[in-house]
C-alpha cells in the first residue's frame, strides 16, 4: 500500500510555483542586466543616469553618487520582477524569443517614449541621442528576452516532465 502511494507521487508531474518563479527571475533579470546598464553608463554609452527610476523624486545631480547609484539598482530589480509577474500573466501562453523581445520593447518604449518624460524619469528622445536610444534599447531588448524565455522555457519544458525510460 505504501508503495503505490509512493509510485503515484513519483508520477506526478513537479510543478513550479509561478509566483516564486517568476519573482526570482526578475531578481536575476535586473541584477543582471541593471548591472550591465550600470556599466554602460559609466562607459558613456548612455546619458539615462543608472538610477533613472529615482530621477522624478531626486535631484539629477545626486543621481551620480553611489547610494543612488545602488538604489537604482535596487528599483531596477523590483521594476524587473513586477515586469517577469507582468509577462507570466500577459505573454505566459507564448513561446519563443519573439514574445520576450516584444516586452522588453514594450517596456523601453513605455519609458523612453511615453511614461519617462512625462514623469521626467528620462530626458526626451532628441535630448538623449542615439548613443543612449540605442544602448538602453537593446539592454531593454536582451532584458526582455531574459525574462520572456526563462519563463516560457520553465512553464513549457514537457520534456523533463516525462517519465524516464525503462532500463532494459
Amino acid at each position: 500500500m505504501a508503495e503505490s502511494s509512493a509510485r503515484r507521487e513519483e508520477d506526478e508531474p513537479i510543478r513550479t510555483p509561478p509566483v516564486r518563479f517568476c519573482l526570482k527571475i526578475g531578481f536575476f533579470a535586473g541584477l543582471i542586466w541593471g548591472s550591465v546598464r550600470w556599466l554602460a553608463v559609466a562607459m558613456n554609452l548612455t546619458k539615462v543616469p543608472a538610477a533613472f527610476l529615482a530621477d522624478p523624486w531626486v535631484k539629477r545631480s545626486a543621481l551620480a553618487s553611489a547610494y543612488w547609484q545602488i538604489t537604482g539598482l535596487a528599483l531596477f530589480i523590483l521594476m524587473s520582477m513586477a515586469a517577469a509577474l507582468v509577462y507570466y500573466v500577459v505573454l505566459k501562453p507564448y513561446r519563443g524569443p519573439y514574445p520576450g523581445l516584444l516586452f522588453g520593447a514594450a517596456w523601453w518604449a513605455g519609458f523612453y517614449l511615453w511614461a519617462g518624460p512625462s514623469i521626467g524619469a528620462v530626458p526626451p528622445l532628441n535630448k538623449i541621442g542615439w548613443n543612449s536610444m540605442i544602448t538602453d534599447g537593446c539592454l531593454f531588448l536582451i532584458w526582455g528576452l531574459f525574462i520572456g524565455y526563462s519563463i516560457a522555457f520553465e512553464f513549457h519544458d514537457e520534456a523533463r516532465r516525462e517519465p524516464e525510460p525503462a532500463a532494459g
